[in-house]
């Protein structure tokens, strides 16, 4: 009989491409892991790797078992998890994917209120942009995921807690440095830097400044916040970052300045995303009130 310890070795070994390190990810020997493959094989009838001293490849119809089996881990974990529902909100581990726009900026802050409200919670943290983020959530890889709406999520559920607007970046003294507020006609003058092609929060910046890619296009492209920063103290441009990230990467630079995007907002909205049928749905609302307090600035 096929047994859910073979479906999880064949799951890592397709995720690592290499028995060696599915081995450790599975903290068993190796040979163990292979005689679980071999035998997993034998019983289907198919050869579902393709194995040589260099490399393992996933062959056709190895894909479609493999696809089966990450349904059937899935549904399995959703029974060991739903006793979870009735207990205390998150006294089991969760796992957690938060993209890179918000990651640094909301973790700092989350942590210590965590730690107060449910000292023996356990997180797992992912980073990753967030088109990776839905289908590990979809796939069952991540328990729940924090993203910046709007983003296409088809078949999870979101819960919004917290919305936010853009302030444009420049050096003091620059051209429009001193207004309160400054318009997307205005910031096109000033040689806006935005994030490479991938990171939602390039396409929320367009979407609300109603400009194109090749408008914003300079033949190169940041992957963080901090990076365009730098590049603006360079002298290179100017950018927009969201609220959130304010106190880290302006407030200590006295030689940065941040101006309001005059456009109708909120310019990006955070949430939770969830499979519709996740049993330890408190565990999410209580994480969501906790990152709520804190970009609203509350203590535990």
């Amino acid at each position: 009989m096929i047994s859910f310890k073979q479906l999880t070795y064949a799951l890592a070994a397709e995720e690592t491409l290499h028995f060696k390190k599915a081995a450790d990810k599975c903290h068993v020997s190796q040979s163990a892991l292979s005689t679980a493959l071999s035998q997993l094989e034998e019983q289907l009838g198919v050869q579902i790797f393709e194995r040589d001293n260099k490399k393992v490849l996933v062959t056709p119809i190895g894909r479609e078992v493999l696809d089966r089996a990450r349904e059937i881990v899935a549904q399995v974990n959703s029974l060991q998890n739903l006793s979870s529902s009735l207990k205390e909100p998150l006294s089991f581990p969760l796992s957690v994917g938060v993209i890179p726009t918000i990651a640094p900026y909301l973790l700092p802050k989350m942590f210590p209120i965590l730690n107060q409200r449910f000292p023996n919670a356990e997180l797992r943290i992912v980073e990753e942009q967030s088109h990776v983020l839905v289908e590990k959530v979809r796939k069952g890889e991540l328990d729940t995921a924090i993203l910046a709406l709007p983003y296409a999520c088809d078949g999870l559920l979101t819960m919004e807690f917290w919305q936010e607007d853009f302030y444009w970046v420049t050096l003091k003294g620059d051209k429009y440095s001193q207004q309160k507020e400054i318009t997307s006609d205005e910031m096109m003058h000033s040689n806006l830097m935005l994030l490479k092609e991938g990171h939602c929060l390039k396409d929320h910046i367009l979407d609300a400044c109603k400009l194109s890619k090749e408008q914003t296009e300079h033949g190169f492209g940041a992957t963080s916040l901090n990076t365009l920063i730098q590049m603006v103290l360079g002298k290179l441009g100017t950018t927009l970052i969201p609220d959130m990230a304010l106190d880290q990467l302006i407030s200590q630079n006295k030689a940065l300045t941040a101006v309001h995007l005059k456009e109708p907002g909120p310019h990006r909205r955070i949430a939770f995303i969830i499979r519709p049928n996740f049993t330890r749905l408190s565990s999410v609302e209580a994480l969501k009130e906790v990152c709520k307090d804190a970009l609203a600035g509350k203590s535990a």
